[in-house]
């Protein structure tokens, strides 16, 4: 079950088309990031729109789009970078891949930093930082009070994400599940099949606001570079990153992310 009552603020998705615009050939060789994007006129950026408040899928108008956060934050980069936003949808063990393999400019996706990540991706400087939460059902909720309390439990996590390397590599004792999108963690959850789910908190905190079978268990997590969300981009992006981050520099100040969080707040993720 997605969130409900979350966003909208809309741009066109992107699949083949998208892929074929962003492809290289070797006249590129040698260019910087920046001025292959500018050159060709579009921003690709790549996102899993099963993530709200970040990225997500809503009706607009009877028509299936691809909203939040993030996605205003891509329309912000695309308007100054004075070129047109092209939005390339896909699972979310994929988005890094499509930034590496040259089918996408940047990835936009809650992504969070991680010195495995850094070996191969820039990253922007940080937008936003979360914290893990788990999330449990309700009427369980008293039975996870620590971290030691998840030995022998099924815990969810999104495949990618930096909760599962931190689930696979701390939670010994417990149970790790692996999936592909976030829905089908949350739908494992509320039958029974997994016992919890690991998650940012403002994805956390969104089921739990339109799921009162839901709750969020006590247990604090450590807090890494990891809790940051940030934009990836190719090894060696040199003024595109320069630029990205003086966007953001600038959002982060003025305090137009937040805003956006509370701006798609009325828009609903579906099924």
């Amino acid at each position: 079950m997605k969130l409900k009552k979350m966003m909208t603020a809309t741009v066109a998705l992107v699949a083949g088309l998208s892929l074929a615009a962003c492809g290289g050939s070797s006249k590129d060789a040698g260019k910087d990031p920046l001025e292959k994007i500018k050159e060709k006129g579009s921003l690709v950026v790549a996102t899993s729109p099963d993530y709200a408040p970040f990225e997500f899928q809503t009706l607009v108008e009877g028509k299936n789009k691809v909203v939040g956060a993030d996605i205003l934050l891509a329309e912000k980069l695309a308007e100054q970078l004075g070129v047109k936003l092209e939005v390339s949808s896909m699972n979310f063990d994929n988005v890094l891949n499509s930034v590496q393999n040259g089918k996408a400019d940047i990835a936009i996706a809650g992504l969070s930093v991680s010195e495995e990540r850094l070996k191969v991706f820039d990253f922007s400087d940080a937008y936003y930082k979360v914290k893990d939460m788990l999330l449990v059902k309700q009427d369980a909720v008293k039975s996870f009070g620590s971290i030691e309390s998840l030995a022998g439990k099924k815990v969810a996590v999104q495949k990618g994400t930096t909760q599962e390397t931190y689930a696979k590599e701390e939670l010994k004792d417990s149970s790790i599940v692996s999936l592909t999108q976030v829905g089908e963690a949350i739908n494992e959850l509320k039958s029974g099949q997994v016992d919890a789910v690991l998650l940012d908190s403002p994805v956390a905190l969104g089921y739990t606001s339109q799921n009162k079978d839901l709750a969020v268990a006590d247990i604090a997590f450590p807090e890494t570079e990891a809790n940051t969300k940030a934009i990836a981009m190719s090894k060696d992006s040199g003024e595109l990153k320069t630029e990205i981050d003086k966007i953001i520099k600038g959002l982060v100040e003025s305090g137009e992310y937040e805003n956006y969080l509370k701006e798609v707040a009325k828009y609903t993720a579906v099924e």
